[in-house]
């Protein structure tokens, strides 16, 4: 058993109306509810009932936990589950450790108890423990085990850090490509246009606000984040120069095309726009940065 033992890297309670579930977190991922927790939230003793299973397994039996051991349960437990609740996950806490089952299950733990209820199976005394699955289910149905696991223990910070460099991971390289054109010179001469600026061409050095605009425009509204881990990767050096351009970061497959795309419609709105300050707002409806929220619609007069 010992070299199945895992690490809980987060801990906390579940909620559920006044019912209370011990969870974790695994140093894989996996979102655990203990046995014990389960059990009592349907109302079941633990003790010497959980010791004895304990030692059922460690002798290679798979009895049922104790929260559905009634041999009136058995009809309404599916082998899926069967097989799942036969392999409980043991994990480390504190220095201890603790036997529990995937969070994702618990659904399907209390649908046993309500179906077993509907079919009129359930002696008297196992009546409240139905209902007890009834008010986890209707817990359920407003916000996912999954979610109420990871707020429970902290881990929904962990999980967006996650889900966030996921996203990078997709735009940006980690070495950056050979220099490419990607701006096209239209982008600029329409940029010129709305401020009022006369228009020298692509080999007359530019304004440095440029550059501001361009990040402004651009890379904070390409995806979450990208601009900052840009500056990461890319940042400037003691003139204030950077080595590479930040287009020569994104990956070919993601960050090249959604950023030859949003260039070409942002064209479209500078067309479209009788002044800057119009574009501007225009765009920030159409493509609010990522975290900001979207401005009213006001009159453009």
């Amino acid at each position: 058993m010992k070299d199945k033992i895992r690490k809980a890297t987060h801990n906390g309670e579940l909620h559920i109306g006044n019912i209370t579930i011990p969870c974790a977190v695994l140093e894989d991922g996996t979102r655990i509810l203990t046995e014990t927790g389960v059990a009592k939230s349907f109302g079941s003793r633990t003790g010497g009932s959980l010791r004895a299973k304990r030692k059922a397994i460690e002798e290679g039996r798979a009895p049922m936990p104790v929260f559905l051991a009634s041999d009136r349960l058995k009809p309404f437990i599916n082998n899926d589950l069967a097989k799942e609740l036969s392999q409980p996950i043991f994990y480390k806490r504190d220095n201890k450790t603790y036997a529990g089952f995937p969070a994702r299950i618990l659904p399907q733990i209390c649908e046993v108890w309500l179906d077993a209820r509907k079919a009129g199976a359930l002696q008297e005394q196992q009546k409240g423990r139905a209902h007890n699955a009834e008010l986890l289910m209707r817990g359920l149905a407003h916000v996912g085990i999954i979610a109420l696991v990871d707020e429970a223990t902290g881990y929904q910070e962990i999980r967006d850090k996650q889900a966030l460099q996921k996203i990078l991971d997709k735009y940006l390289l980690t070495h950056y490509a050979k220099w490419a054109k990607r701006f096209p010179d239209e982008f600029y001469q329409e940029m010129f246009k709305l401020k009022g600026w006369q228009w020298k061409g692509m080999k007359v050095k530019k304004p440095s606000v440029i550059g501001r605009y361009t990040n402004d425009l651009v890379y904070e509204r390409l995806a979450p984040c990208v601009l900052d881990e840009l500056q990461k990767r890319n940042p400037t050096n003691e003139r204030g120069r950077r080595k590479t351009k930040h287009h020569q970061w994104l990956t070919g497959d993601i960050g090249i095309p959604a950023l030859s795309q949003h260039i070409y419609t942002l064209i479209a709105f500078m067309r479209a726009a009788a002044n800057w300050s119009q574009f501007c707002r225009n765009v920030d409806r159409a493509f609010p940065k990522f975290g900001n929220t979207i401005p009213l619609p006001f009159d453009d007069d």
